[in-house]
């Protein structure tokens, strides 16, 4: 019963953000939609609409267009790939791939996030992908969160797109789970230089979990323009 009101509500929620105004081309995001859809059939369809029309609504308000979209769906755990890189002038995937969460963010499953220095969680919402650079560890990139009060303090908690070793599928089979970063979006060493090559220079990010007080806040998720073009311009 719960799942199924869950499932009823997000729909609801998503056909919401595709009637809004602000997307004044319904069509080719449509299109995009479909196609992104095709070539990732492992990520939920609620994941994928919200960070397209997340995304859509930024642009729609004066936010530049990006090339590439990631997405991250936290309410994957962390034993499965829940990352996906997207091509958008191509509207190809580029990767699907594991990612860690927060330790203080939950165990296999994360389910509790923040936008607060020193607590170790991840934080959910639309970002900006920004500079690259080498740090401790090593090639990695910087981001920064768009909405306030759920993510707009990343770069101020450090939390950035990085290498680390506990990334590692074999750790699923001895504990159930891949290893927990300090609320960075980490992913594995293999992969890492195409990921922040992929996605450096102001693309999108967007990760989704089915937090209802945040689904019904976001100025992205239920398109605000006017708040939205305000928190561009700040």
């Amino acid at each position: 019963m719960y799942k199924t009101f869950r499932r009823l509500l997000l729909a609801m929620v998503t056909i919401g953000l595709f009637s809004s105004p602000a997307l004044a081309e319904p069509a080719p995001n449509s299109a995009l939609l479909k196609k992104l859809a095709s070539e990732a059939p492992a990520l939920q369809q609620d994941a994928l609409s919200m960070a397209v029309a997340a995304m859509t609504c930024a642009v729609n308000s004066g936010m530049e267009p990006a090339d590439r979209l990631a997405v991250i769906d936290f309410s994957l755990p962390s034993s499965e790939p829940r990352l996906w890189i997207f091509d958008l002038r191509d509207q190809t995937l580029l990767l699907e791939d594991f990612v860690a969460h927060g330790q203080n963010s939950g165990d296999n499953f994360a389910t509790q996030f923040s936008n607060i220095r020193g607590s170790h969680q991840s934080s959910i919402g639309l970002f900006r992908t920004e500079e690259s650079y080498f740090g401790r560890h090593g090639y990695s990139l910087r981001m920064d969160g768009l909405e306030p009060g759920i993510n707009d303090r990343a770069r101020e908690r450090a939390i950035v797109i990085h290498s680390a070793d506990y990334v590692d599928p074999a750790w699923i089979e001895r504990q159930g789970r891949i290893g927990r970063s300090q609320g960075c979006p980490a992913v594995r060493p293999e992969i890492a230089e195409m990921v922040v090559d992929s996605l450096k220079g102001g693309q999108f990010m967007f990760k989704y979990y089915p937090d209802q007080e945040w689904l019904a806040s976001s100025a992205y998720l239920n398109c605000q323009p006017s708040q939205v073009a305000s928190l561009i311009g700040r």
